[in-house]
Formats: C-alpha cells, structure tokens, sequence
C-alpha cells in the first residue's frame, strides 16, 4: 500500500497532519456534512415533489425499488473510484506531487469510462431488476421512466463525484459544497419548472437531476483545471497510468463489492417491503428520506475520517490516526443520540412533507419508531471501516462486511421473515446484523493488522 516516503508537500491544500485533532476533523467534516447533506437534498426534493404534487405512485417510483437499484449500480462505481480518494489523499500527505498528478487524470479517464458502464448497465437491467423484486404493478411503469432518464446522466454524475473526492482529497472540501449547493438551487427550479410548469411528472424530476449534475461536474472539472497546484487537471494529460489505475483498483473493488452487496441485501429488503403493498412501499420510500438524514451524517464522518487517515498515513503518523477514530467516534455518537431525539419527538411533521395519506403516514411512524432507537448500533462500522480503509486496507472490511451485513442479512429474511410474515421481522434484519458487524470491526481495528508495517517499494 502506498504509505511512501514522507516528503515535503506539495501545493496549498489543507493538510490534516498537524494541529489539534478535533479541530481538523470538524473543519473537514462540516462542509463534507453540508456537501452530503445537499446531494441527498436532490433526491429528497425529487420525491417530495412528486410525492405532494402527482402521487403516491410517483413517490414510490421515485423513491422505492428505483432508488435501491440506483444504489446497487452506482454505488460500486463510487466504491471503486473511493480507491482513488485514498491514493491522492496519501501522496498528498507524503509530498509525492508527480504522482498525484497521474493519480488525478487516471482518476478522471477512469470515472468518464465508468460513467458510460453505468449507463449501459442502469438503462439494461432497469427492467428486470423492477419485475425480480416484484415492484407493484401501478408503479412500474413510472419507475421504468424514471431510472431510464436518470442512468443516462452517469458520465457528468461519475466525473462530478470522482472531481469532489480529488479536492476532499487535498483537504478542500468547501468548494465541492459550494458546486453543490448551487446545483441543488438548480435542481429545486428545474423540478418546479418541469414537474409544476410543464407537467412532465417523474420524467420532469429526472431530467432536472441529469442538468444539475452536468453543470456540478463542469464545474469541478474547470475548478481542477484551474489549479496551478499538483492536482492540476488538463484534458491533454488525459491518460491511464497502470500502475496507478491497478492501485486505485486495489484499494476501491473491494469496497465497491462491498457497497453492492450492501445494497443487494437491500434489494430483496425492498422486494419482501413490496408484497406489503403501495402505502407500505410509499411510507417505506418517506422513511428512507427522513432515515437518510442520518446516513448522510455518519457518511460524511466516514469520508473525513477516510481522508484524515489517509494523510496521515501518508505521513506515517499511526498514532495521529488511532486518535483520530477515537475523536470521531465520540462524535458520531452525540450526533446520533441528538438525531434520534429529534426524530422521535418530530416525525409526523416530516412524514407530511413527502405525503397527506393518513396509511402511509402511520405506517412511515411505525417504521421510523422501530429503527432508529438501533442507530447507535451502526455508527462502528463507518468510523473504523473509514479509519482502516485510509490506510490503504480494504480486503478484510469488505469480508467482514459480506458476511456481517450481506449474508446474515439474507439468512435472517429467508428463514426469519417467511415465519412471521410481518414488517417487523423485515426491518429486524437491520439491527442484527449492524451489531454482528460492528463487533468484527473492532476485534480487527483493535488487532492492529489494518496498521502498515513497511515500507513499500515506490512506483
């Protein structure tokens, strides 16, 4: 792995290598918090426009199986560009600028190629994937609409995220936010434009995402291209390097196996949610909204954890490093109880933003009452997989997580569901295997295997 030989750094990034621990993680955190949080407003203002103004249908094709299987595409597309996040953050770190200039225009080569598989897997699979998980048929169609609009934006939504995890990479995580921040602004008047003026319904929401995410990624591009640091991109220097692109792939398939698996197991959630019928399915797609308020945060936290620990690898500072879990545990637990609390006292008010019906309303609280008290059980898994993954070391997190998560998973639904046939035992399958999980994540951290012992040969 590529903890190399500490030189002095190269350009004017914020290095997160010195200084109080607590300070730099929160300075980093905030703006990932924000960035995240805007991102998910995309998705959040799609369904909750549909959802008040064309239907309960249209709620559910927006937010139900279709959103599951956009994270089941795309999320292995990102966890294997995450290898490319943790490669620049460490050669920034170390002062290796060469280096991470050909690590930043693979990166690039790399997402457009990406994009373009995505398109053709999203566009292909959408059909079946909806029919295997049993999507409701008064649903269908809208979905199909849906996921065929959005999966042809992949290149500009692959080359803006791999462009934001280049500059969170080098530790500015604030101009990402501000690109995101005005294409969320945009995408809100794209999808009253198209959705209220023109009245295009679920075609209106997905085109206003693919328009925003093009202006994001051209954006991100210009701001990289402007640059006059390492990080510098230039379309001329467009080019794979091998053993880059083999280290990026190193690090990243892993953790993109393990994002699909993740979301496999979530797929057939979504499929036993279906069989309950269209006001499950559509309080289901409600909660997940309000559910990914916490998400996004522990999300965020693992993403600056995931670069602190890069950098300081890079550096070679483990003990900066373990400090650094240690810190953001602490707070990954207050955030977590202050959310619960809010949730709990609050969630009515948050149901009615995304529909009216009274079934869908109460079957939302019933859902939210039951999961979120287990939150605290999750957190473990995004800090020390962030910790251990910065360092370079992804096989073992994504083992553990294929079994943890992924297997028991599917043992729990197939042989506990059926018995029960309720909803309850659907979603106790969350809870059980985040504490099974979470507990192999800490007997590895705290074996100290993740940690470098050498160093590597430079390449």
């Amino acid at each position: 792995m590529f903890c190399i030989s500490k030189q002095s750094r190269t350009g004017t990034g914020n290095a997160i290598t010195e200084g109080p621990i607590w300070k730099a993680l929160l300075s980093f955190f905030f703006p990932i918090l924000l960035g995240t949080f805007f991102q998910q407003l995309y998705n959040t203002v799609d369904a909750v426009v549909v959802g008040r103004f064309v239907g309960k249908q249209a709620l559910a094709a927006v937010g139900g199986g279709s959103s599951v299987f956009v994270n089941l595409i795309v999320g292995f597309f990102m966890g294997l560009s995450s290898g490319a996040g943790v490669l620049i953050s460490q050669f920034y770190g170390a002062g290796r600028g060469t280096e991470l200039s050909r690590a930043v225009h693979t990166a690039i080569a790399m997402s457009i190629a990406g994009g373009l598989i995505m398109t053709a897997m999203g566009i292909g699979l959408c059909g079946p994937v909806l029919t295997a998980t049993g999507t409701p048929q008064d649903t269908m169609e809208p979905s199909l609409v849906y996921l065929r609009i959005f999966f042809a934006g992949m290149v500009p939504m692959s080359l803006y995220n791999m462009g934001s995890g280049i500059l969170r990479a080098v530790g500015d995580s604030r101009t990402p936010l501000i690109i995101l921040i005005a294409g969320c602004a945009a995408n809100i008047a794209l999808d009253m434009l198209l959705v209220l003026g023109l009245r295009l319904g679920v075609a209106g929401v997905a085109l206003a995402t693919i328009i925003c995410q093009a202006g994001c990624a051209a954006a991100t591009l210009a701001v990289l291209g402007r640059s006059r640091e390492s990080w510098h991109f230039a379309w001329k220097k467009l080019a794979v390097s091998p053993h880059i692109l083999r280290e990026i792939l190193r690090i990243g398939f892993p953790a993109g196996i393990q994002s699909s698996l993740y979301t496999i197991s979530n797929i057939i959630i979504q499929s036993f949610v279906n069989a309950f019928g269209t006001d499950t399915v559509a309080a289901w797609a409600a909660f997940g909204k309000i559910d990914s308020i916490f998400w996004m945060t522990v999300s965020a936290l693992g993403i600056a954890v995931t670069t602190f620990s890069g950098q300081n690898c890079g550096a070679h500072q483990y003990r900066r490093v373990r400090q650094g879990m240690q810190e953001s545990m602490l707070l990954a637990t207050v955030l977590t109880l202050l959310m619960s609390a809010v949730f709990l006292t609050a969630g009515q008010p948050l149901f009615l933003l995304f529909s009216s019906d009274g079934a869908v309303i109460e079957e939302g609280m019933h859902m939210l009452r039951f999961l979120v008290p287990f939150w605290l059980t999750y957190i473990s898994i995004e800090i020390l997989s962030g910790t251990i993954r910065g360092a370079g070391a992804s096989f073992v997190p994504m083992l553990m997580t294929v079994f943890g998560v992924c297997l028991l998973r599917i043992v729990w639904l197939f042989a506990a569901v059926p018995r029960s046939g309720t909803l309850d035992s659907v979603m106790a399958s969350y809870p059980i295997t985040w504490t099974v999980t979470s507990i192999m994540f800490w007997v590895y951290y705290l074996c100290g295997r993740w940690i470098p012992k050498s160093e590597p040969p430079e390449i």
